[in-house]
């Protein structure tokens, strides 16, 4: 998927509400804002992709209708970050008390939380580099858990508040730790 970043600022105020608008008004696109106000257009992403993002998706979704722990979104929601960076994980989940924290006006648009956890599956033409920096804001603003998943390169990176990264090579499986209590992803639906 090939991004294109603008800036708008200090020409046009992209408030929250514009966003969500833009968004709106263009559901072809991706956007994503970051902390400084720049805007990334992405193309919807490859079919190759999109069927992987699902398979990740829909195994949190299972696991969570099994736990009813939290709220689980694929890659089209977007979240307002306290740095006030809107980022769209391609998966992503919120524990259950912070969700119903939110008015049902925060829920219907773009969520000012950031998730518990989140998934960045990398496409072919994702930089590495950007996704790493995407994925330390994440942990930056709350997420408990981060997964990026490198397919060119069988790696994963893990994400958790207060420790490094740590990069396994090849795993079959990853684990939910205390984060999403059982959760365990089977990485051959990945690779």
């Amino acid at each position: 998927m090939n991004a294109l970043t603008i800036s708008l600022e200090p020409i046009i105020e992209l408030t929250d509400e514009k966003l969500f608008q833009l968004c709106q008004q263009n559901r072809d696109l991706r956007f994503e804002r970051g902390a400084q106000g720049d805007i990334t257009i992405m193309a919807p992403e490859g079919s190759d992709t999109g069927m992987r993002n699902l398979g990740l998706g829909s195994s949190l979704w299972n696991w969570n209708q099994r736990k009813n722990l939290g709220v689980a979104f694929g890659s089209s929601a977007g979240f307002i970050l306290p740095n006030g960076a809107m980022r769209s994980p391609d998966v992503s989940w919120i524990k259950k008390e912070r969700w119903e924290a939110l008015t049902p006006e925060q829920q219907s648009k773009f969520a000012p939380i950031c998730p518990d956890f989140v998934i960045e599956l990398m496409s072919p033409s994702d930089s590495l580099s950007l996704t790493q920096a995407k994925m330390q804001e994440y942990q930056d603003n709350g997420a408990r858990l981060g997964w990026l998943i490198n397919r060119r390169d069988r790696q994963v990176e893990i994400y958790r508040i207060g420790q490094p990264v740590e990069i396994l090579q090849s795993p079959d499986f990853l684990s939910g730790e205390e984060v999403l209590p059982e959760f365990v992803l089977d990485l051959a639906l990945i690779w």
